[in-house]
């Protein structure tokens, strides 16, 4: 007898799809029901409090795509036991998913990834792009550039059906830059609050294994300039898909005041990394100081 994980509906659901028009999956039947599965979601582990880059916590509305396949059974795109289903975050409710996923038996492997999409066409390489105006503000409709440019995943292997929560620990796995911005001895005045900080030679576009959480750069994209958000308190942040910049060549720009203050280095950015750069700003653009600082894998919140 074969052991299926399998989806219940309610048929209010199905009659909201049907007037809507959208295509259901195709729902297999149990022969006998033990347990709803549960899922124990866990943000990405920073230095003061559990976060994801954004705001230090999932917000209402926000979704994961989850996939269950059966342990040991490679993930494809379709013909899972799951296929990327939503779940989404209700506050008190929890994670719910559109329709109750309940354990039948059997050894599986969960996958989960966010911000979730609804078309997933490879899981081998899946395509997401960082966004090029980080610092871009965040709208009732759309998340602020930075936090559009994060990726999470989780993954939880060889687990049994039973009444225990699956825990899927999301963690990052695109780098993260941040830049501080420090006063030199001969710059006259304060440092400005506006100041616009700039990256460049990136490549924006990533490839996605949905399977380990591996980000690749896009082996055919184009180098771009990305713009970091601004964090207050002369601090800036960006995500970079993970890359290395080979030889001396513009790495980081600083524009203040009309005048650009640019900083040449090699670099690699490393995947779940967050590095920390401190830029000395003097008198004399041309005499920028660099101070390359620890590699941090626990994100600092913004």
């Amino acid at each position: 007898m074969k052991t299926v994980l399998f989806l219940s509906i309610a048929w209010t659901f199905l009659s909201v799809a049907a007037c809507t028009g959208q295509e259901e999956p195709e729902m297999m039947q149990p022969e006998s029901t033990t347990d709803r599965m549960r899922f124990d979601v866990r943000y990405p582990e920073v230095g003061t409090v559990p976060s994801r880059v954004t705001d230090n916590h999932f917000d209402s509305g926000d979704s994961i795509g989850l996939y269950v396949a059966v342990s040991g059974q490679p993930l494809e795109p379709a013909g899972n036991e799951v296929n990327n289903a939503p779940l989404t975050w209700k506050g008190t409710s929890g994670w719910q998913a559109p329709q109750p996923i309940y354990w039948n038996g059997g050894t599986y492997d969960v996958f989960a990834y966010y911000p979730y999409t609804s078309s997933v066409t490879s899981v081998d390489d899946y395509p997401f792009e960082v966004e090029l105006d980080q610092n871009r503000p965040a709208t009732d409709m759309r998340p602020g550039g930075y936090e559009a440019s994060d990726f999470l995943f989780a993954s939880a292997r060889g687990q049994e059906a039973g009444t225990e929560a699956v825990t899927l620990q999301f963690h990052h796995i695109l780098s993260k830059l941040q830049v501080r911005l420090i006063k030199g001895e001969d710059f006259e005045g304060e440092l400005p609050d506006d100041a616009e900080v700039y990256i460049h030679h990136t490549v924006p576009s990533a490839t996605i294994d949905l399977s380990v959480g591996i980000a690749t750069k896009y082996a055919y994209g184009s180098e771009q300039t990305i713009r970091a958000r601004s964090l207050g308190g002369h601090k800036y942040a960006a995500i970079i898909v993970p890359q290395r910049l080979p030889g001396r060549r513009p790495l980081l720009e600083v524009v203040m005041k009309g005048v650009s203050y640019l900083v040449e280095s090699s670099f690699v950015f490393k995947p779940g990394i967050e590095h920390v750069l401190s830029v000395v700003i003097d008198k004399n653009p041309e005499q920028v100081k660099i101070e390359i600082g620890g590699e941090i894998e626990a994100w600092e919140p913004v």
